[in-house]
């Protein structure tokens, strides 16, 4: 097959590794930086499988910034480009994703368009009729930031939002590139694939929600919390997955998923949806309090990204704590060793670890290092287990 996979990023990229080793793959971008990275096989994002991958596997994959190179001879087309959640519109902001189809029909009318951006419930609908066409078809993806080709190499499950020829061979494509035995495909309707996104995300959500305001109520309480969460976890109804409190939820995709699925209740009963948002607000504002509570002089944060092992900053959870430190006019520093810029949000980036210790009395971490173990006493974290969720 001849498979074009438009947007590099996470979900992107993986998909581009993974099908690549079975099939002829090209990735359009519009960032040249990116294309060619990944023409000199260097992962423009971290993500140990992709660049175990890219040093040892022969792909057959090229990428390019040409959409004429790009869509012209594929059979399928798999949008991968971004969908931030716009505030002002309370609305997911699918231009991308329309520049896409629009560019596939201008080329090439034969090639389905697999649509693997998070996109609003209804959506694949909509554009169908838009654009006059039945080959749009929508396949959610479900992904963990810096293990992204790993969970395509061993899936949860396959979703395909449509049941026709093309959406079945699209499903086989993926399921003899990746590595795990009898994985689970389910196929429907492209609107209850869109659901079935958004409310996996927002169940994630809800979990992390759950055990922050469990920890809240410990912390304040005098109560050892871990000893509650493992008390709590040992029912195997319950499990012991996302259950380390953190700062609150944050990332590529909840915190703009749990919104649009909001969204998406204009006219349906609800309390738990928009409970979640709520609960994720709260427990910044707790976090911070506790912070000022120590009144600090100056405020370490350590690191501004999402995971161990990632390079994301984007809405991760400890941004928003830094805004409400600027908005309070708090001094701050940060220590985040991956950023190329010198500043964020108005606060120096410091490289160097042992200066950022001594200039920092209070350090924050949303998730704990032992790079921070001499300084502990200087530390307030919520990681209790020393892992990502």
């Amino acid at each position: 097959m001849k498979i074009t996979i438009a947007g590099t990023g996470y979900v992107g990229l993986s998909l581009s590794t993974l099908l690549s080793t079975k099939n002829e793959v090209i990735a359009y971008d519009i960032v040249e930086e990116k294309v060619n990275m990944i023409n000199d096989r260097i992962s423009p994002i971290r993500d140990e499988y992709i660049e175990k991958y890219f040093n040892e596997k022969k792909l057959n994959l090229t990428a390019t910034l040409d959409k004429n190179i790009a869509f012209k001879d594929a059979d399928y087309v798999i949008v991968c480009t971004p969908t931030d959640y716009d505030p002002e519109k309370n609305y997911f902001d699918t231009r991308s994703v329309e520049s896409v189809i629009e560019g596939v029909l201008e080329i090439n009318k034969k090639a389905t368009i697999i649509i693997k951006s998070t996109i609003p419930v209804g959506y694949t609908e909509s554009v169908r009729k838009k654009y006059n066409t039945d080959r749009i078809i929508f396949s959610p993806e479900f992904l963990r930031e810096g293990k992204a080709l790993y969970d395509n190499l061993y899936p949860s499950r396959i979703i395909i939002g449509d049941t026709t020829k093309e959406a079945k061979t699209f499903a086989n494509l993926l399921k003899e590139a990746c590595l795990k035995e009898d994985v689970k495909v389910l196929t429907m309707s492209s609107t209850e694939a869109e659901a079935v996104k958004l409310f996996s995300n927002t169940y994630l959500a809800l979990r992390v929600a759950y055990f922050n305001e469990l920890d809240t109520y410990a912390e304040l309480k005098g109560l050892n919390t871990r000893n509650i969460i493992d008390g709590v976890c040992l029912d195997p109804r319950i499990g012991e997955n996302y259950n380390n409190p953190s700062f609150g939820y944050g990332g590529y995709c909840l915190p703009k998923d749990t919104k649009q699925l909001l969204v998406n209740y204009k006219d349906v009963p609800q309390n738990v949806i928009g409970a979640v948002i709520s609960a994720n607000k709260t427990r910044k504002d707790h976090i911070f309090n506790m912070v000022m509570i120590k009144k600090p002089t100056i405020v370490g944060i350590y690191r501004l990204t999402m995971k161990a092992d990632s390079d994301n900053f984007r809405s991760s959870a400890i941004s928003d704590i830094i805004s409400k430190l600027k908005e309070n006019e708090i001094d701050a520093i940060i220590y985040e060793p991956t950023s190329k810029n010198k500043t964020f949000n108005g606060y120096p980036i410091i490289s160097d670890l042992d200066e950022f210790k001594i200039k920092s009395d209070v350090i924050i971490a949303n998730r704990y290092s032992k790079n921070l173990d001499d300084v502990k006493e200087k530390v307030y974290t919520r990681d209790l287990f020393g892992r990502d969720s």
